[in-house]
């Protein structure tokens, strides 16, 4: 009776974390610091990050998730425990119900290491919601209501494309192309044309900075600092937004065909229900300068982004947490397996 309720959006490039009655208390990003010899979690989240490039020989930065779902088993049940432990405190007596997302795209094995990541973090019971669900729920669209309703929630393993109607999924799309594929293209792209190696958050760096989905107003060229293949020595690049834009073409042109491939497949009712109602965009991805005007041009319907993208999933599975009736057609919890 004193044990609390978490929802949990296990992020590839963040993890948050909503605890019913209090919000959002965690969001960091889902690097583990481990030792490489024990493999014992030495930090996580904005501490682990900064190590990433930087560790020396026996200690190593990584994510233990990967295209939205998970690569360690382990380690990601370490990181989920820690952060667990961080927000209530020691959970041996009193263990969460945990309400966690996964991509709609995962396989049944997928599902199910998230599930038993959860229980093995010290979860009492475990639902699982598809992250499209709690995108749009956390976006305050009417998921619950017999009208339709279309959201895309670009993370950073997955873009999750969907059509929801009567609290249930009618029509969606996963692609694992999002932030991290970004990222990966932009450093590829670098080394090609410049000759010169950029780390993953010096990538990232140049994607929030100047990344584009269109041309948008005050653009400006930004510079980085990387290794020169030729001589080993530091050499400093700059960029145009124009070019990034160019390297990320192919990528976003991916989440536009999983748009529209969604939309074909829905019904022409609730098809008309979205032309009223429009596309909702979460996720970072949705924060690229230009999304929702190309999605609108490629389209023909109104494109809003989300009020604090970011946290849509987190706060979706808040919702669900502080109104379980509303939503129980999304919601089945799972006890902890008897040992």
């Amino acid at each position: 009776m004193f044990s609390k309720e978490v929802g949990i959006d296990l992020g590839t490039a963040n993890l948050l974390m909503y605890v019913k009655g209090e919000g959002v208390v965690i969001d960091e990003p889902s690097v583990v610091a481990i030792d490489a010899e024990t493999k014992k979690c030495l930090a996580a989240g904005s501490e682990a990050k900064e190590m990433l490039g930087r560790t020396p020989g026996r200690m190593l930065a990584i994510r233990p998730l990967k295209d939205g779902v998970i690569a360690d088993f382990d380690i990601a049940a370490s990181m989920l425990q820690l952060f667990i432990k961080k927000t209530l405190g020691n959970v041996t007596f009193n263990r969460p119900r945990v309400v966690i997302c996964i991509p709609s795209g995962v396989t049944a094995v997928e599902r199910r290491a998230v599930r038993e990541v959860a229980f093995k973090a010290g979860a009492r019971q475990v639902a699982i919601v598809e992250e499209p669900m709690a995108a749009a729920i956390g976006a305050g669209l009417p998921v619950a209501e017999p009208t339709g309703c279309m959201v895309v929630d670009i993370g950073g393993g997955t873009a999750e494309v969907a059509v929801i109607s009567m609290g249930s999924i009618v029509a969606s799309r996963s692609v694992r192309s999002a932030g991290d594929e970004f990222e990966k293209e932009i450093i590829a792209y670098v080394k090609r044309k410049y000759n010169v190696l950029i780390g993953d958050r010096t990538a990232e760096e140049i994607k929030i900075a100047i990344a584009s989905a269109a041309p948008y107003e005050g653009e400006e060229p930004y510079s980085v600092m990387g290794r020169n293949l030729v001589d080993g020595f530091p050499k400093e690049v700059t960029l145009t937004p124009a070019e990034i834009r160019e390297v990320l073409s192919e990528q976003i042109g991916v989440i536009i065909d999983a748009i529209l491939t969604t939309l074909e497949r829905t019904p022409p009712e609730l098809s008309a229900d979205i032309l009223e109602t429009g596309i909702t965009l979460a996720g970072g991805g949705a924060m690229l300068h230009g999304m929702d005007k190309l999605v609108a041009q490629q389209t023909g319907m109104p494109v809003f982004i989300a009020e604090e993208p970011l946290d849509c999933v987190a706060r979706g599975t808040g919702a669900i947490l502080e109104s379980p009736e509303t939503f129980s057609r999304t919601l089945f919890f799972d006890n902890r397996p008897s040992r």
